[in-house]
């Protein structure tokens, strides 16, 4: 047998249940505000996927101490690497989401999907995007003892000489998809040899060991200056400040290379809006502050900052872009 309740008590229970939900609304929302009006409330650990001494991690101490000096609150810099990178991009993945816990990555969080099988990990569903410190500049760059003088040059020697070895800081690096890009688009075959590092790079480029690299500008400024290197071409939309003299692989007639490598931060994505906020602001404060920038170009990188929004747009159009330039080349990660 079915019974029918009364309009007027079904009514009264709609309306009951209406200002249930508003109330917990409300709640929730009162919650969160409070949670990020107190945040932070402990100590906040900056996570470096990589090694100490790189420029992630002097970046990220820069940062960490700036932060620290802003909100008078602790902020360490922990070093987590191992996995290119995914041991520590996993490790704040699924940490506790209350902002406490910081990575501070850089573009291979966004090309790993498309490199590697499977990860333990999405950069999407399981890390919130908070801000894009900066952009990491690529430069293409041959020894001194190299009579190679520019990109067609270095292309003509290629195919004259086939086989010859050109050298990446790592394996599925975005150096091992801008060298295997430039075999690719200009029909050259040289013999990639990885390093495990921009330094043994280096060290190998100054012995003449490699012919050419597509090199980090961090890395590689002091030498280029010091003339042990020659800068032959940079990546980016654009030149750069520091090289104003060297022209980008656009220029000369070899795309793909615009999309270029960043620094970023992110915390877990269950993390609170407003404590994600708050830490952007705070954060593209500090990068656009004369120090942070005076910081950042030290380290012969590009500032940016911004909103967690811009960041997220970046991220998805990067996400395609390095996919495209993977699909193409054939590369896979380890």
């Amino acid at each position: 047998m079915n019974y029918h309740l009364p309009v007027r008590m079904v009514r009264a229970a709609t309306a009951v249940a209406l200002l249930a939900s508003i109330a917990v609304t409300a709640l929730c929302a009162s919650a969160h505000q409070a949670s990020a009006d107190s945040y932070p409330s402990r100590r906040i650990t900056f996570v470096v996927p990589y090694p100490a001494g790189g420029a992630t991690d002097v970046l990220a101490r820069l940062l960490a101490n700036k932060l620290q000096e802003s909100w008078k609150q602790t902020v360490l810099v922990e070093n987590k690497s191992g996995g290119g990178g995914v041991v520590g991009n996993d490790y704040v993945a699924k940490a506790q989401p209350d902002g406490h816990t910081v990575l501070v990555g850089i573009t291979q969080i966004i090309q790993a999907p498309s490199l590697v099988a499977k990860l333990p990990y999405d950069v999407f569903k399981d890390l919130a995007p908070v801000t894009q410190i900066s952009l990491s500049t690529i430069v293409l760059v041959v020894p001194e003892q190299q009579p190679i003088k520019s990109v067609k040059e270095l292309v003509d020697y290629a195919k004259a000489n086939p086989g010859k070895p050109y050298g990446t800081f790592g394996n599925a690096t975005t150096s091992h998809l801008y060298g295997e890009l430039l075999k690719k688009v200009a029909d050259i075959d040289m013999t990639h040899v990885p390093y495990r590092g921009s330094a043994p790079l280096t060290n190998d480029l100054l012995a003449n060991t490699v012919t050419s690299a597509f090199q980090d500008l961090t890395t590689a400024s002091g030498q280029i200056k010091a003339g042990k290197l020659r800068a032959l071409a940079v990546g980016g939309e654009k030149r750069r400040t520091a090289l104003p003299d060297v022209p980008t692989m656009a220029e000369l007639g070899y795309p793909g290379f615009e999309i270029e490598g960043w620094l970023g931060v992110f915390v877990p994505a269950a993390t609170p809006k407003e404590i994600v906020k708050k830490l952007s602001d705070e954060l593209a404060r500090i990068i656009a502050s004369p120090e942070g920038v005076a910081g950042i170009e030290t380290l012969s990188l590009v500032p940016v900052g911004g909103s967690a929004e811009t960041f997220e747009k970046v991220l998805r159009r990067d996400y395609e872009r390095w996919a495209d330039v993977v699909k193409a080349t054939g590369v896979k990660g380890e």
